[in-house]
Formats: structure tokens, sequence, C-alpha cells
């Protein structure tokens, strides 16, 4: 048996913590069975985003005729476009693993790791399996797609998760998404803006239902102008249709459809790798969902096992992942623990059009103490050349002026809305936002038009 100060399971946001203990001085243990840097880096975020903005590129292409342009798209180097992002994100995780390699006080087990006790896990280092033990772990155990029970034949016919959608070697001619979540939209907007006839088939009678309602329909209705959208359906069944897959969907009083496509995509939600990492034998509690279960402290149910990122669930972001790391690593360090917090939590969605959204939505607002506020992009100046699609800056404020959420669907929308995360985190109110003197004419008009409107402050001319 091995022994450590730390062991860290995981890493994405793990090797943030393993990296910071390490070079406190404690002796790490990093344990990881594919590529540092957690699906974000390899399989998520990262990739996913540089391939966005390609989407977005071809997409400004396409309508450049909007803007008295005569520009045109010649085709689409698929496959050289996903070898160039998957070869920058290759890299990137071979220089973490390199660093890891080379720190002094860490080993890096690139290998299967699992609990057989409290704090003791089992690893394969090629000769064998070792026993790895220490007085403070740290799960960062991420998360997986998960692919639902109720769809029958994902036994029998090949179909595509994030992971694969992302390192495909040929853009489909026709893509059937299940799914109306953030990956969903964002994939339907990859592959369409590309070239693909995508369909999407999602349970809700909205995209992105967990949204601010009106900023879900209004999501949902530039998505029905570019793609098949078939809503308050769920996929119950994958078939094998020869030179493509035939999906079936039921609606809720048993209307069944038949769609077909060359590649589907399952994007049905994602579920924590806890089984993957045994966590029963460490006796951890977990939720329904499986998810491990934390204090305010992220202390598990076992003293000195933490947990952090998805595997936790408290946010499923790696912003929120990065964070806690970061809160852990300080309790770990020796700083008096503190519960952690995310002051202005944000997050996106990399549509089009992008959302960004913090706080509440408006269907999660208790009671009548609370006040409404919008500004359109053709509002202003830049937004009018920008956004052709109705899109809008939404606040929701208390009587007294604190901010309870604000909600943006439009172009940039993931940047303009981190002008109210610094804002919230700094403790500012609404009206100081609306008062706060913005560049002219600059997208963030957007934001400071929905705070005047909800503070009625600033005269605006004729």
């Amino acid at each position: 048996m091995r022994e450590y100060d730390l062991i860290v399971l995981g890493g994405g946001t793990g090797n943030i913590v393993a990296a910071a203990a390490a070079d406190d001085g404690f002796d790490v243990a990093l344990v990881e069975r594919d590529r540092l840097g957690g699906t974000c880096l390899n399989r998520g975020c990262n990739p996913s985003k540089k391939l966005i903005h390609r989407a977005d590129a071809a997409e400004t292409v396409r309508n450049a005729d909007s803007l008295g342009l005569d520009a045109s798209l010649e085709g689409v180097a698929f496959g050289d476009i996903v070898d160039e992002v998957i070869e920058e994100v290759t890299e990137a995780a071979e220089r973490k693993a390199e660093r890891a390699r080379e720190h002094e006080r860490i080993d890096f087990y690139q290998t299967e790791g699992r609990f057989v006790d409290e704090r003791t896990v089992e690893v394969d280092t090629g000769d064998g399996q070792t026993e790895l033990t220490a007085d403070r772990v740290v799960l960062a155990g991420g998360s997986r797609p998960m692919i639902p029970d109720s769809i029958d034949g994902t036994d029998e016919v090949e179909y595509l998760t994030s992971d694969e959608a992302v390192r495909m070697d040929e853009l489909p001619d026709r893509l059937v998404v299940a799914g109306g979540g953030y990956i969903a939209v964002e994939m339907a907007h990859l592959f369409g803006a590309l070239g693909t006839d995508v369909a999407v088939v999602g349970r809700g009678d909205v995209l992105l239902d967990r949204e601010d309602r009106e900023v879900a329909e209004r999501l949902t209705e530039a998505y029905g102008e570019k793609h098949e959208l078939h809503l308050g359906r769920e996929v119950t069944e994958l078939r094998d249709g020869g030179d493509e897959t035939v999906v079936v969907a039921e609606s809720d009083d048993g209307e069944r459809i038949e769609l077909t496509g060359d590649e589907v995509l399952l994007a049905t939600g994602r579920r924590p790798n806890s089984d993957r990492w045994n966590v029963s034998a460490a006796g951890l509690d977990t939720d329904d969902g499986g998810f491990v279960e934390t204090d305010e402290y992220l202390e598990t149910s076992v003293d000195g096992v933490y947990a952090i990122g998805d595997i936790a669930g408290n946010y499923m972001f790696k912003h929120s992942g990065d964070k806690e790391a970061e809160h852990v690593v300080e309790t770990l360090t020796g700083e008096s623990p503190s519960a952690v917090s995310y002051p202005g939590m944000t997050h996106a969605v990399f549509g089009s059009p992008q959302v960004g959204s913090l706080g509440k939505t408006e269907g999660e607002v208790d009671g009548d103490g609370y006040e409404v506020g919008t500004y359109a992009y053709d509002d202003t100046a830049l937004g009018s050349v920008l956004s052709n699609d109705g899109g809008f800056a939404k606040v929701l404020v208390t009587d007294g002026g604190k901010v309870l959420g604000c909600h943006v669907v439009g172009p940039h929308a993931s940047m303009l809305v981190h002008e109210v995360s610094t804002a919230v985190a700094a403790g500012a109110d609404a009206e100081t936002i609306a008062e706060t003197i913005h560049v002219h004419p600059a997208l963030s008009e957007v934001v400071q038009g929905a705070f005047r409107d909800v503070r009625d402050v600033a005269p605006s001319g004729m």
C-alpha cells in the first residue's frame, strides 16, 4: 500500500486541486483513467466551442446578404476542422500530463481507480493492482452522457453521444437529435450551420425549458425557422433502417412518429460517475440521481473526503467546479474553512441565438415583490445590426433593487451577462447597474436598457 497526504480522483477539475496542493508541499496521488483536463478539455466545452465558432462564421457568411454583402459559402472542410480542433485539445491535455509527471510531489496514475475502503483506492499500475491511501481524498470524478433505459434498441443500433459528436470524421447529411437541453441546442446549431439537415426531438413544449420561459420561447422560435422540431415527444426506440437509423418518438397521448437520419445524437442528459469510482465501498452517501452528497464545505459523509464538480451535482458547469476546487484547496492548505458560495453564478448556451443566464427565472421567483425590465437588441444601435431574431435582455429585480435574475438571448449573450455577474458578486443593486456609464454604441447597452426599464432611471430623449 502506498501512502500519500492527498489522493485526487479525476483529472478534470481535480488537477487544479492536485497541482495547488503539491505546490503547497503535499505528496499527492492523481488518478485519471483518460487524459488530464477531463470532459471539458477533451470531449466537452473546449472542442465543442471551437467547432461552434466555425459554425457561427458559416452562419454569418450565409446571412451576409441581409447586410448588403454578396458572399457565399463554397464548402466546409469538416474533417480538417475536427482534426485541427482535436489536435489542439489533445496537445493541451498532453502538456498537463507532462507537467504532472514532472512534478516531484505528484504521482500521476493514468489508469482506472476504484474505492475499496473509506480512504483507500485501488489502481492498476501495469504490474498489478496497488492500493493507495491518504487521510484526505478529493473526488472530482465527473460525469458522462446518460442513455435512458426507456429507449429501445440502443444495444443494437449505433448512435452518437456528445463525446463522439465532436470527433466525427464526416459531416452527416441528416442528423436526428434526441433531447431539448443545452447539448441538443448547441449540437443542432453546430451541425446545422455547417450544412447538415437537423431534426430535434424534445420532451418539452420548448427547447431549453429550464431557462426563463420567454427566453426559451424566443430561442425555440428561432430554431423552428432553421431546423425541423418535434416537441412534446420522447424518443422511445432506435431501429436499423439500412443506410439510415429509424428514430421512433411518442407524444404523451401515444401518437407515434418515425424519423430517419444517417446519424442520431442522444443528448438526453448526463449522469455522475459515482458508480465507476465505486463510492459505496467508501461509504459515501449519494442521492437518488447518484450524485455524491456534500455539506456546505463540500465534505462528504466520510470525514476528510471531499467531492467537487459534476459528481457532486451542485452545479454541472466547469466554472462552478473550478470555484469548488479553489474552495477545497483553501480548506486543505490550512485556511479557515468557510461555506462554499457561488456569487454571481452564471451559465451560457452557445446556440444560435446564444443564451446567457444568471439567478432565478421568472417562473422560480416566489411572491409578487419583484419587477421585470426588458430591452430589445433592436433598440440599440449595434444590436439592431447584429440581431435580426428578436433578441432581448430581461432582468428580475426586487422592489428594493436586489437583482434576482438576468437572462439574455441574442448575439454574445454569454459575454453580456457577465456585467451583471460582476455587479452581483460585488454587491451592486439594479440602480447602480442602470446608472453605470456604458460605452455607446456597444452591445452592453442592451443589458443597461433592461435595468433602466426596471428602475425607471435616466432620460431617453425623443
